[in-house]
């Protein structure tokens, strides 16, 4: 048997579902309609798995038609001697196809069929053909999608596909941009405040200040004085951020989050902050990093990485190491010289710069990348790991409130 995605180890823990109700069919016969327990089983499971799970209903014939559309692709089923059913090729197009899936699946469903097609199956037109784009309905996946295949896109297509991506950067900023500048909001000092905010209430300053009211045979503590600290903003004066971006192809999430993360902080109070792009070229794109959408679409994503070249370009930028962070975010697979790269992020720490090296700047955290070398770097002083934007930006103020 195969199956049209990853089969479950195992039935869902649950209680077997009540038999269906039987129906009379228009020949006059009553017969059971399929178990909807079952009838899902042979959804996961294709085809071949009919004649145990029986058969599906009109709807979940559908379903299965719009599944078979996409995962009978999967080459893994030639090899297991699975056919593909059907006589001949689909004329199901990418714009039928995707009409289906949002009328018969839930929002979570159609999300992750839409992001296997563009990224597990290559399926272009769902972003390269304007009957599509004007359709689907935006997400990460799909803006992945369009920065990787935009110099396919003709001029049409391209405005179309430019929507696509203001929708999506302008819900990753809304939801992203307050927890990204929640760090800067400043820490706490010691000294009193005469200002009552709760968020500045001194709960152990209060408690002290109100010892002689307490009422022991209540168990009470009657507060006439309650106390408030003051907050300190941390010190950004003359701190640079420098991010340098990989853009080769697998890090087209990071590329997002990194121009995303760029624009929340752009702005901040003695905050100078860089964003440098790079593959086998470097390419400064500071100029736009106030608008998102306009640097995302200059990106360019493939060709070969030489990340030895842009960390030279950030140390160029460079004007007091010892207010510098150097953000390298790359999947370590250098193409260029190695030995010049790890001399060069070995030089920044030594002058006094933070670096940070991030396999992966999403709201996954979760890398691919080239251990040996990251080893490498971490080894010549660089911080190594992998981010979201929220955590990037603690670690940076935390670094300048120093």
């Amino acid at each position: 048997m195969t199956a049209h995605a990853s089969t479950p180890d195992r039935a869902p823990d649950r209680d077997p579902a009540p038999a269906p109700a039987p129906v009379e069919s228009t020949a006059g016969v009553t017969e059971p309609l399929p178990d909807p327990g079952l009838e899902r089983w042979r959804l996961i499971l294709g085809a071949p798995a009919e004649r145990h799970t029986g058969p599906c209903r009109a709807e979940g014939r559908s379903r299965d038609r719009a599944l078979e559309w996409l995962y009978g692709r999967d080459p893994e089923r030639e090899r297991r001697g699975v056919r593909r059913a059907g006589e001949g090729p689909s004329a199901v197009t990418a714009v039928d196809w995707l009409d289906d899936v949002h009328r018969l699946f839930p929002r979570e469903s159609v999300e992750r069929l839409e992001r296997d097609a563009v990224e597990r199956y290559g399926i272009h037109e769902i972003v390269t053909d304007p009957a599509v784009l004007e359709r689907v309905r935006p997400s990460p996946a799909l803006l992945r999608a369009v920065l990787r295949t935009k110099h396919l896109m003709n001029p049409r297509v391209l405005r179309l596909a430019r929507r696509l991506v203001e929708a999506v950067v302008k819900e990753l900023l809304a939801r992203l941009t307050p927890e990204i500048r929640r760090s800067f909001t400043g820490t706490r000092s010691r000294r009193p405040s005469f200002v009552p905010q709760s968020r500045n209430f001194d709960f152990h300053g209060t408690v002290r200040a109100n010892l002689a009211h307490y009422q022991p045979e209540h168990r009470r503590l009657s507060i006439e004085r309650p106390r408030f600290s003051s907050r300190t903003r941390p010190h950004l004066e003359r701190w640079q951020l420098i991010l340098l971006v990989d853009q080769s192809g697998s890090m087209a999430g990071s590329v997002i989050h990194s121009a995303v993360t760029a624009a929340a902080l752009w702005g901040l109070p003695g905050l100078r902050t860089h964003l440098v792009a790079f593959d086998t070229a470097v390419v400064d794109l500071t100029c736009d990093v106030t608008d998102p959408v306009e640097l995302l679409m200059r990106v360019q994503l493939g060709g070969g990485t030489d990340i030895a070249r842009a960390v030279d370009y950030g140390s160029g930028l460079i004007d007091n190491p010892r207010r510098a962070i150097v953000v390298l975010i790359t999947d370590f697979y250098e193409g260029g010289d190695r030995h010049r790269l790890v001399r060069g992020v070995r030089r920044l720490v030594e002058q006094g710069s933070t670096v940070l090296g991030l396999a992966a700047l999403d709201e996954d955290a979760a890398p691919a990348y080239d251990r040996d070398l990251a080893q490498e770097i971490a080894d010549a002083g660089a911080h190594v790991g992998a981010m979201t934007p929220g955590m990037l930006a603690a670690f940076v103020a935390e670094r300048i409130g120093r």
